[in-house]
């Protein structure tokens, strides 16, 4: 399939192993004191090697390629791990990669056993828990706990209208909006990774208001954002580009999609990117 992939220049490579200790897949090994791409099928094509590289020796292609495979990354991990080959990514019960490891965000909340995860590996994929509060009871889907008077339902009322939808526009899938439209003339655009705003609880009024948010997950979507974010920043009066993206690695895809996008797109408009944590604290 013609995909894209990662491309290592060896006269570049000066060898240094920092791109293969930043690959989580063990798509690159060292051969002969240079970095090589071993494996098609093991290059996910996020490209969590690039800003590894001191040199610059690793750039993006498009070109006939195997297709990801997910398994067979996992068992390959999995036999690297039981050799014992040493990494600097620390090991993950799947076999796959350093975000995906069950722990908790709180220091002084009860660590719960590890459990085995059942997923291929992707770094922003690691079950973790946010904070040691007793979870509330379970109610209906799209339903909040009945109120216990009448002046708790005033008091939601008035959380709801202190914290207004900031949304400005439907849709919101990078993959669905439309290239060109009145709502993004005039105003910032936020291309948003689709977890940020449930780790920030103040999303909406601190970073989506006054913009227009489209959001995806590279790790999740087909195919790449670049050249439809180079068209909508291109054919519309936007004034400014913010990044949203949690911390994990898959989300460089977005970031670096929205970067290329805006060289692509021949404007020199105010460029930023916003990094959360996984609590939803605010890192970069």
């Amino acid at each position: 399939m013609l995909r894209k992939i990662i491309h290592i220049d060896e006269d570049k490579c000066t060898g240094c192993g920092l791109c293969v200790d930043a690959c989580h897949e063990g798509a690159i090994a060292m051969v002969d004191g240079k970095a090589r791409l071993v494996r098609d099928d093991y290059c996910d094509g996020l490209g969590d090697c690039l800003p590894a590289c001191p040199t610059d020796a690793i750039t993006f292609i498009e070109r006939e390629a195997a297709p990801y495979d997910e398994a067979a990354v996992a068992a390959h991990l999995a036999a690297r791990n039981n050799s014992g080959m040493s990494s600097s990514a620390p090991a993950a019960p799947h076999g796959g990669c350093p975000g995906s490891a069950a722990r908790t965000l709180i220091d002084d909340a009860p660590k719960p056993a590890p459990s085995p995860a059942h997923h291929g590996g992707c770094p922003g994929s690691r079950s973790r828990s946010l904070d040691g509060a007793p979870a509330p009871a379970p109610t209906p889907a799209g339903r909040a706990a009945a109120p216990a008077a009448a002046g708790a339902t005033d008091a939601l009322s008035a959380v709801a209208a202190a914290l207004p939808n900031r949304l400005a526009q439907w849709p919101c899938q990078i993959k669905l909006v439309p290239v060109q439209a009145p709502y993004y003339q005039g105003r910032g655009l936020l291309i948003a990774a689709d977890c940020t705003a449930f780790a920030c609880a103040s999303f909406h009024e601190r970073f989506m208001s006054g913009n227009v948010t489209i959001i995806g997950c590279p790790k999740l979507d087909e195919g790449s954002y670049t050249d439809k974010l180079a068209a909508i920043i291109a054919a519309n009066d936007i004034t400014s580009v913010t990044v949203a993206r949690m911390e994990v690695p898959c989300c460089g895809g977005l970031e670096r999609a929205a970067a290329e996008a805006c060289a692509q797109s021949g404007k020199d408009i105010p460029f930023e990117v916003v990094t959360f944590a996984v609590n939803g604290d605010v890192i970069g």
